[in-house]
């Protein structure tokens, strides 16, 4: 579904991602794992058109890497962003609204009634401002807000950051379903134990280029991993 050739991020003189390749088949959970700094949001921003990237980013075969984030987003890639970024006066149903941009009136209902089946707590609240919602319910949202367009590909920036370890585990089950479903997903997270835990391939990133690759279950058993990610003597 996405391919990723010879990547190349910069920040005026900072070369923060360098020439990184790499592949999202359809269907499947793909992780980028790594320290801070090492490149992982820049490559989503690149892929949504939020900075612009050298090299190549093809999806279902199409060029997008020059095509402004607007109609990147039209054509089937949404982002969770890093901190959930919610629109924080607004209420969750405006939220959805706003996540639901290239769709029809009349297309809204149904899609409104799919993320409350999927995320009860938003429906109870549905009418209440997001920015009153906790961490937990606030990410809940946000990914809601992403599968409002559609997507077929669904990116997400660290969506365990900074939430209570059985809400993180909660995320990523929804994740889990959302997959199950045919949801094609490619995962950003430092917590590198349940990224590898959930996905079906995984790439290490360091300074910017990618260190280690290998099916997730692998990698989760390699002793560089273990050590420097997991953790773990």
């Amino acid at each position: 579904m996405l391919e990723v050739k010879d990547l190349n991020v910069f920040y005026g003189v900072i070369h923060a991602v360098k020439g990184i390749n790499f592949n999202v088949p359809d269907g499947k959970i793909v992780t980028l794992i790594g320290a801070n700094g090492a490149g992982k949001s820049s490559t989503l921003k690149a892929i949504i058109g939020l900075v612009r990237p050298k090299g190549e980013i093809l999806f279902k075969g199409k060029e997008i890497s020059k095509m402004p984030a607007h109609l990147i987003a039209r054509s089937g890639i949404a982002l969770v962003p890093e901190g959930r970024r919610v629109f924080v006066n607004l209420t969750i149903l405006e939220n959805l609204r706003m996540g639901g941009f290239n769709k029809e009136l009349h297309e809204l209902e149904p899609l409104y009634e799919k993320m409350f089946e999927l995320f009860p707590i938003l429906k109870e609240r549905a009418y209440q401002k997001a920015g009153t919602l906790s961490g937990g319910e606030q990410q809940m949202l946000a990914i809601a807000r992403a599968l409002m367009s559609e997507p077929e590909l669904l990116m997400l920036d660290e969506p365990s950051l900074g939430l209570a370890p059985l809400i993180v585990a909660e995320v990523f089950d929804i994740l889990k379903e959302l997959n199950k479903q045919g949801r094609t997903i490619l995962l950003v997270e430092q917590n590198a134990a349940q990224a590898l835990k959930l996905a079906d391939y995984g790439y290490v990133l360091e300074n910017g280029t990618i260190a280690l690759e290998g099916e997730a279950s692998g990698l989760l058993e390699n002793d560089e991993v273990r050590k420097r990610y997991l953790g773990e003597d």
